[in-house]
């Protein structure tokens, strides 16, 4: 990777974003929130919206290669994650700590059952949004991001939610079937709407790359993409 090429350097942004995002909801994840007054979330729903909106942007200028990369490198620093914060559940604090151990564990150890449900959850969606993603594009050309971005997480998301609150929630004990079905739809309601709101993002974003970039980089990256997922579509 040469960060002396602009295309480089705009993928290891979207690259950071990304994965920071991915991880720090995982961190987070163990405090649960009321929304509205009707509906109980983890605190990490806030972000993963984010997510599924930087899968779209590689997708569009980086191609299905790009996401799977991005994605299996994010599963693995989750998978990292989840293993450091295990082996530091295991070292006893000292007795001045202002952390306790049982502190320590009551914020972390919840956030290793969000984390281990985002990791089965995070693949599937990822996979299921480029997938979506392309088979949008490729009935609207370059015209209507905003359709391939919103259609592609309207299918993700729900894939997403209902495994990552089905496995941090309901396995552990936290909730019963019927609080998970209720939870986890206005969840998914919200991440929509979440979506929908944040569809001026997404063509600011492409706005900042393409004057970044430039015009002709731009299209020719754009063109290439869509050029090779159709051939790969040819193949299989």
């Amino acid at each position: 990777m040469n960060l002396n090429n602009k295309k480089d350097v705009v993928f290891v942004i979207l690259a950071g974003f990304f994965i920071t995002n991915a991880i720090v909801s995982e961190l987070i994840g163990g405090k649960l929130v009321m929304f509205f007054g009707t509906f109980t979330q983890s605190i990490g729903i806030v972000l993963w919206p984010v997510v599924f909106i930087l899968t779209d942007i590689v997708n569009e200028y980086y191609g299905q290669s790009g996401v799977k990369k991005l994605s299996y490198i994010t599963l693995f620093l989750i998978a990292f994650t989840f293993l450091y914060l295990f082996i530091c559940m295991q070292i006893p604090a000292v007795s001045f700590s202002p952390v306790t151990d049982e502190n320590f564990k009551k914020v972390f150890g919840q956030s290793m059952y969000i984390i281990l449900g985002s990791m089965c959850a995070f693949i599937v969606s990822q996979l299921v949004d480029s997938g979506i993603f392309w088979m949008l594009r490729q009935r609207t050309g370059k015209k209507m991001i905003w359709l391939r971005s919103t259609g592609s997480t309207v299918v993700s998301q729900l894939v997403d939610t209902f495994i990552v609150q089905f496995i941090a929630f309901v396995i552990p004990g936290w909730w019963t079937m019927k609080e998970f079905l209720h939870n986890a739809s206005y969840g998914y309601a919200f991440k929509l709407l979440v979506a929908i709101s944040v569809i001026p993002m997404i063509y600011l974003v492409h706005y900042l790359i393409d004057r970044y970039l430039g015009d002709e980089i731009s299209h020719d990256m754009i063109k290439h993409t869509a050029e090779v997922n159709l051939h790969h579509k040819i193949e299989e």
